[in-house]
């Protein structure tokens, strides 16, 4: 079986998935998605039987996924997947309707309704986008000066959805979180992220380091709840341990592993290229 691994930036772990593909059954070709052209109602059958979509852009994940998709070819992360985890409305959304613990999150449609519903969740609170990854933009927001001082920036933006306001309340957690690969019904490795000195988010991309541990069964069972929320496929769940138990904040689609895969003995890559080489034979 042939597949294809679309890519906007090469990366440590395209190549690694690359490199996997063989042990799984699966002939595996890199693509730069920057330089694919789309003929709409065309089969595009050179991209094999099924594409592992990788693209690090937003928007350009979701369009060659759409593109894809609507050629008859099946993709790894499907794009109702992807349009759930690529905004955290959706994903939150998602995780309630699910049942899942998740932080109290509020929306505030305009400026003039931030400080309502920031008065109502308390401070400190977390400012995040609706979209993006790597912990940016993300601020944890002490007082209303603050939140005054981020929403007269933010407003300045010429992006719209910067005029609107996804709002979490700060969870009181060791200092640490907890990210679990999932490919399918499987749970392929789980890691504490931990944060560098000075800096509250555990992002890897910001120099947060792994330490592999065993999920216990109730983790376990969220996390499948989880995938299964916002759609299956291949994901990072985000989770972390507040003093009322678990709490899911994130589901990621095109995740990098780099940092999960310093911390575990199994191969990652070769996990996920096996569920993808199965997601191609059914």
């Amino acid at each position: 079986m042939k597949a294809s691994i679309t890519f906007d930036r090469l990366r440590w772990e395209e190549k690694a998935l690359a490199d996997a593909a063989s042990s799984t059954g699966l002939d595996a070709s890199l693509v730069d998605a920057k330089a694919m052209v789309f003929q709409v109602s065309k089969g595009h059958r050179e991209l094999g039987d099924i594409v592992l979509q990788r693209c690090i852009s937003h928007y350009r994940s979701l369009m060659v996924t759409r593109a894809i998709e609507g050629a008859g070819v099946r993709v790894v992360n499907r794009l109702s997947v992807a349009e759930v985890c690529s905004n955290k409305l959706a994903t939150s959304i998602a995780l309630s309707r699910a049942g899942i613990p998740t932080p109290r999150t509020m929306v505030a449609m305009s400026s003039e309704a931030v400080e309502s519903a920031a008065g109502q969740l308390g401070f400190p609170l977390v400012m995040k986008p609706f979209s993006g990854s790597w912990g940016r933009m993300v601020s944890v927001v002490r007082d209303m000066e603050t939140l005054q001082a981020l929403v007269e920036y933010k407003e300045e933006l010429a992006n719209p959805l910067e005029h609107m306001y996804y709002l979490q309340e700060y969870v009181k957690r060791p200092p640490r979180d907890i990210r679990v690969i999932v490919a399918g019904d499987r749970l392929v490795a789980s890691v504490h992220r931990y944060a560098p000195d000075g800096e509250w988010r555990t992002n890897v991309a910001r120099g947060g380091t792994s330490k592999a541990f065993k999920p216990d069964s109730e983790l376990k069972e969220m996390v499948h709840k989880a995938s299964e929320a916002v759609g299956g496929g291949i994901l990072g769940v985000d989770a972390m341990e507040s003093s009322e138990g678990y709490v899911i904040h994130e589901v990621n689609n095109t995740i990098e592993f780099k940092g999960a895969q310093s911390a575990v003995s199994t191969s990652i890559p070769e996990q996920l290229m096996r569920y993808v080489a199965s997601c191609a034979r059914r």
